[in-house]
């Protein structure tokens, strides 16, 4: 019996899909950046069926790439154009096996979709501050591997501080679970940790216990215009010293990536009535009903007093902070309507942010001259979206031929400031060969022994991250 025979008697034959037209879109990530070939999409349906999917695959040394909701954006989720490896999709494993109020504390699948993870939470008067852009598709699993970071990282963590543990299988079968309610726990090494964020090529994650916390009772949303970086990074001092735990996000924005938005995305409006160069967009929450909009308004107005603030607007309805949000993410698609857009997901000390803008965006202008960047994102953890759209009269080919010398030029400035050069989207296929360039031979080599260590046949994601 061969393996698509065999792997159909564990999932069942409607579960192993061979057609190009049904495995077509698990074959290639959303921006089309990456593309491959599958010999199958194997769909099981919860952690035994994994095990038992993963122990024949380890068998026969055939490749497997786990894929969540599939949208990452550097092609760890993708297959390799062999036709060789079957894409593991983990979408049946969907269960919500348990929300705890009084440990404040769930376990989820690897398949619930963030979104659903943030309704089961809310179900139950508690708040999951994991928050992305593609919450409605992308899923817990892939959230983990990933160690996707998101909006609140500022306040919360990212993915891998907000787990507790997780159900693992290894590459030859066997499951390794370390789900728990317990908040302090020091027997031995911290296997949670060294699964979250490996991106499927230590294991496959199927379920995770993940962190909840109170519920804010109020919440409020301000669109900021500003004059210059620096004083953003003043601003973001000020809210943090006024205002501690109540500032949930903070982000930042270019008037050019604004100007993308109003002109590309229907229904977007300018939210100030003056155009400014930069603008912050910062969400605060309190856990009492009362008194945070006057706590925000007297942190602005002393804001403006120190000359930090040009102009703002607070929202006034969840309908009006959720027009500020599509704002700042609609800023990636906007860029797509103005040709080749060279992306960078990096991050610098929190502090070191307005230089980096600066001087990230003289070099690559000074390279291209009429190159047009568009740095954003997350200022109050140092993560910077840092895009280049090409300059207007230039051919997109020709642009988009010089995307590795601009990633060099890129790459080196935050090299400089002690940066990283995958803040959160992760090193995939896009970023692998730069990760040798950038990391450190005896951890590259200790990744590589925990790689063999666990998956001695090379199986699990095959040609990512390592």
């Amino acid at each position: 019996m061969n393996l698509l025979a065999r792997l159909a008697v564990v999932v069942g034959e409607k579960r192993v899909l061979v057609e190009p037209d049904e495995i077509f879109a698990y074959t290639q990530e959303p921006r089309g950046s990456f593309r491959g070939r599958a010999l199958a999409v194997v769909k099981p349906g919860n952690v035994d069926e994994v095990s038992r999917v993963l122990a024949l695959c380890n068998e026969s040394g055939t490749g497997v790439v786990p894929q969540g909701g599939n949208t990452g954006l550097v092609g760890g989720q993708t297959p390799d154009a062999s036709g060789t490896q079957i894409v593991l999709s983990l979408q049946k494993l969907d269960r919500i096996r348990e929300v705890d109020p009084l440990c404040y504390a769930m376990t989820l699948e690897a398949g619930v979709t963030l979104a659903r993870a943030q309704e089961a939470a809310e179900a139950k008067d508690r708040y999951f501050p994991l928050s992305l852009a593609s919450e409605g598709s992308c899923t817990i699993g892939g959230n983990l591997a990933t160690n996707a970071g998101g909006v609140h990282v500022i306040a919360y963590g990212s993915a891998r501080a907000l787990t507790l543990g997780v159900e693992t299988v290894l590459a030859d079968g066997r499951v390794l679970s370390t789900l728990s309610k317990l908040r302090k726990d020091n027997t031995g090494y911290d296997l949670t940790s060294l699964m979250v964020g490996s991106e499927g090529t230590l294991g496959v994650i199927t379920a995770a216990s993940l962190k909840l916390f109170a519920r804010p009772r109020s919440r409020l949303c301000v669109f900021m215009g500003i004059l210059e970086p620096k004083r953003a990074l003043a601003l973001l001092h000020a809210f943090k010293s006024r205002l501690g735990p109540e500032l949930l996000a903070f982000e930042i924005m270019p008037r050019i990536g604004l100007e993308f938005v109003l002109r590309h995305i229907g229904g977007a409006h300018d939210p100030l009535p003056t155009g400014f160069p930069w603008y912050v967009l910062a969400d605060f929450a309190a856990w009492e009903e009362e008194s945070l909009n006057d706590r925000v308004v007297s942190a602005l107005e002393q804001a403006d007093a120190s000359g930090l603030l040009g102009g703002a607007a607070i929202a006034n309805s969840m309908a009006q902070s959720a027009a500020f949000w599509r704002l700042r993410e609609s800023m990636s698609e906007a860029q797509k309507h103005e040709g080749g857009s060279i992306k960078h997901d990096v991050s610098v000390a929190v502090g070191d942010t307005p230089a980096f803008i600066e001087e990230a965006s003289r070099a690559v202008t000074a390279f291209i001259p009429g190159a047009r960047p568009v740095p954003f994102g997350h200022m109050g953890d140092g993560n910077i979206h840092f895009n280049v759209s090409q300059p207007i009269e230039m051919p997109k080919d020709e642009f988009l031929a010089r995307r590795g010398d601009v990633n060099d030029i890129v790459h080196d400035i935050v090299e400089r400031y002690g940066g990283s050069i995958s803040a959160e989207h992760g090193i995939g296929a896009l970023k692998r060969d730069l990760l040798r360039r950038v990391k450190d031979a005896v951890a590259l080599e200790t990744m590589q022994a925990i790689k063999s260590s666990l998956d001695p046949k090379g199986i699990l994601n095959p040609g990512k991250m390592l």
